[in-house]
């Protein structure tokens, strides 16, 4: 496995991390979901990801769950929570939701509590939460840092400028500022990554924990020729992944990827994953599995790496044709 800095912080997050989303408790049992953790975490994985809103609480409680029987050294993982949208779905009241002090406060004792564990090591706001002043929100993460509940708090698609000014107040008030962000990327998704982000790496330092390195799947290419049962688009439920992500181009353009893959006698998603994490911002890119064989198989992208010259990203680039037009600084 290979180690990365989480942008300018001290902390050594693994290059591929395993999350929860969609799969644990939606799609996954105890069972299924201790074996995963347990393979990510002897393949040298050690980021764990989770939110208040994954399977509205029951995400969190799994997985705290599989980490107290396996009885890890605290002091060898990393796991998250994210709040935002509050974890009790249409019975949510005024408060519990946002990044407000009494919500971000309230969910990290609630994660705490879920997860099993006496801190987190990464908590994110979800969201950028427009009616929270951001000094509250800059304020109340600090607070949570200084009672030693939280180690390093993040945003997830959160833009530039939001990043920017949370940086602002943090400066201004002498607190700490924001570590990471946790974006959409992968060969589809590229503008916040590579572009809109391009000057606070440069400045400030960010880190980057990744999601969807796969599209939700599609750039696996299991789905290149329909829709398989049980697959993650197929779930009840999350039809807009399926409207968003399931277009003829798409599709073209996975096929076209998946044929470059036989070339390199490599999978279509070890090649997609290994092209997240072939750039140097990405800090971690977070898998998702419900199966031994999706998660070894995922794994793999670091042995693909090495098969990432410039040739082959120039091929790829020639597939893909959406690479962003990046700013001159």
């Amino acid at each position: 496995m290979e180690y990365r800095r989480l942008g300018k912080s001290g902390l050594q997050v693994s290059a591929l991390s395993f999350g929860s989303w969609v799969s644990f408790s939606k799609q996954i049992n105890d069972k299924t979901a201790e074996e995963l953790m347990s393979i990510a975490y002897d393949n040298g994985i050690n980021f764990f990801d989770n939110a208040e809103v994954y399977a509205l609480g029951e995400s969190e409680k799994m997985m705290g769950r599989v980490i107290k029987r396996k009885k890890w050294d605290r002091t060898s993982f990393l796991v998250s929570s994210k709040a935002f949208w509050g974890w009790r779905g249409k019975q949510n009241k005024p408060n519990q939701t946002g990044c407000s002090r009494k919500h971000l406060i309230e969910a990290c004792n609630e994660a705490l509590q879920r997860l099993q564990v006496d801190y987190l090591d990464l908590y994110y706001c979800h969201r950028p939460d427009k009616n929270t002043p951001i000094e509250e929100t800059v304020w109340a993460m600090n607070h949570l840092i200084q009672q030693g509940k939280v180690l390093y708090w993040g945003t997830s698609e959160w833009s530039a400028a939001e990043i920017m000014e949370a940086h602002r107040v943090a400066s201004q008030l002498q607190l700490i500022g924001p570590t990471m962000e946790q974006p959409q990327y992968n060969l589809f998704e590229r503008e916040k990554v590579e572009k809109d982000y391009a000057d606070i790496y440069r400045t400030v330092g960010l880190g980057t924990t990744i999601w969807s390195p796969l599209a939700s799947g599609l750039l696996s290419g299991k789905y290149n020729d329909g829709l398989p049962k049980g697959s993650r688009f197929a779930l009840e439920g999350f039809d807009w992944l399926k409207d968003r992500w399931i277009m003829d181009d798409k599709i073209k353009k996975v096929k076209k990827l998946s044929e470059l893959a036989a070339k390199l006698k490599v999978s279509t998603a070890a090649l997609s994953i290994a092209w997240c994490i072939k750039n140097p911002h990405v800090s971690t890119a977070i898998l998702g599995a419900t199966k031994k064989q999706q998660l070894t198989e995922n794994l793999k992208a670091l042995e693909v790496l090495p098969l990432l010259t410039a040739e082959v990203l120039e091929k790829i680039e020639k597939i893909m044709q959406n690479k962003p037009i990046l700013p001159d600084f």
